[in-house]
Parts: C-alpha cells; sequence; structure tokens
C-alpha cells in the first residue's frame, strides 16, 4: 500500500468515527427527552455517566487526527478535511453535553408533576437530530449544496423555541408557582435550539472542507430571504 493510500484510508476510518459520535449524540439528545416525557430517574443517571463513552470518542477522533498531521503531509485539501474533523467532533462533543443537561433536568424535577406539555419539546428534538444526520451524511459525501441549504432549517427549531418560551410565560404569569419548573422546561428548549444551530456549524465546515472557503451559512440565509 503506497502512503497515499494509507493517508486515505486513515482518513476514511476518522469520518467514520465523526458518523459514530454523531449517532452517539443523537441517540443522548433523543434519549434525554424521550427519558423526560417518562420521568425515567435511573435513565437519567445512566445518559448523564454515558457522556464519557461521547468525550472519550471525541479525545480519540482528536488525536488521530493530529498523528496523522505529524506523520504525514498532508495537502491544503486533506489539511482542511483534518481541521474540520476536529471541529466537528468538538461541536458533537458539545451537542452531548446538551443531552447530559437535559437529563439533569430530569434529575431535578423527580417526582415532580409536569405541568407544561413537552410536545414542541420533542418536535424539536427530533427537529434537531434530522437535521444532524443529514449534516453529518452531507460532510461524508461532500455534498456542498446539501450543507449549504440544510440551516435554513434552522427557522423551523427556532419558531418552536419561541412558541415554548411564549407558552412558558404565560403560565408563569397565570401562575406564578409554576416558574421553577418552567424555567428549566425553558433550558431544555434551549439547549435543543443551540444543537440545531451547532448543525449549521457543521454545514459550514463541510462548505469549508470543499471549497477552501469559510462562509456564514446563516447571514447567507437572512441575505437571500431579505426583500430587496
Amino acid at each position: 500500500m503506497s502512503i497515499r493510500q494509507h493517508f486515505e484510508r486513515e482518513i476514511g476510518k476518522l469520518q467514520a468515527d465523526v458518523l459514530l459520535l454523531g449517532s452517539m449524540v443523537e441517540k443522548a439528545i433523543l434519549d434525554s427527552v424521550d427519558i423526560l416525557q417518562r420521568r425515567d430517574l435511573d435513565a437519567a443517571r445512566q445518559l448523564v455517566a454515558d457522556d464519557r463513552l461521547i468525550n472519550e470518542k471525541r479525545l480519540t477522533i482528536e488525536d488521530n487526527c493530529l498523528a496523522l498531521i505529524a506523520m504525514q503531509q498532508p495537502m491544503a485539501s486533506d489539511l482542511r478535511t483534518l481541521a474540520s474533523i476536529l471541529e466537528i467532533a468538538t461541536e458533537l462533543e458539545r451537542m452531548g453535553d446538551y443531552g447530559k443537561g437535559i437529563a439533569r433536568i430530569t434529575l431535578m424535577l423527580a417526582d415532580e408533576p409536569l405541568t407544561h406539555p413537552l410536545h414542541d419539546i420533542d418536535l424539536m428534538s427530533r427537529k434537531a437530530c434530522d437535521m444532524l444526520r443529514r449534516a453529518l451524511d452531507a460532510f461524508n459525501r461532500r455534498d456542498v449544496q446539501a450543507a449549504r441549504t440544510l440551516p435554513a432549517e434552522d427557522d423551523e427549531v427556532d419558531a418552536l423555541y419561541v412558541r415554548t418560551q411564549n407558552r412558558l410565560i404565560s403560565s408563569i404569569v397565570a401562575d406564578p408557582r409554576t416558574i421553577d419548573q418552567a424555567m428549566r422546561l425553558l433550558w431544555v428548549a434551549h439547549n435543543l435550539e443551540r444543537a440545531a444551530d451547532r448543525v449549521t456549524n457543521i454545514c459550514e465546515r463541510t462548505v469549508f472542507t470543499i471549497t477552501g472557503r469559510m462562509i456564514e451559512l446563516d447571514v447567507l440565509d437572512s441575505a437571500q430571504s431579505s426583500p430587496g
């Protein structure tokens, strides 16, 4: 096997590890909201503990990336790929933290009856994870068009967040005794809104990997949607 073939094989392994890390994060986020709905405290504790696996996977990716850079002489396009893998792994690790944070909120609520519906929060988690799955697929396939258009879907998550925020604030006004639970659920929604934002960062890294240009896709989307 030539040096170049070995290098490409190692990059392929790193990309596979990124996809695996992404699936771990997706599961953590979806499970965290399901656990909140079911009020499963044992599962919440396990999810918090399992976050270390996500952290360890991210560190493994980072170590392997740096080792590959040190041992090889990557071309500019290869360096962009490796830099993007490092950045995406960091984004994924932080998204995993959002799932852990939601599980911790479940533990804070304990067996307190829920006074607020979680329908929109569930929709937010599913939409954010669907976006994440497709963003990582775009990175893996080098699909610049998908990477450029996907961030526009973040508007749907933002709208759900605003609706959740308004409903929770209204409930506090109607009954101030609900403030503690409302604020905790608002933090859940905030975590999910931030998770969707990080998908945009992943898409920006994909565009950078392919084109060598770093573009703020949320700004681009706003400009394209503005009148005139």
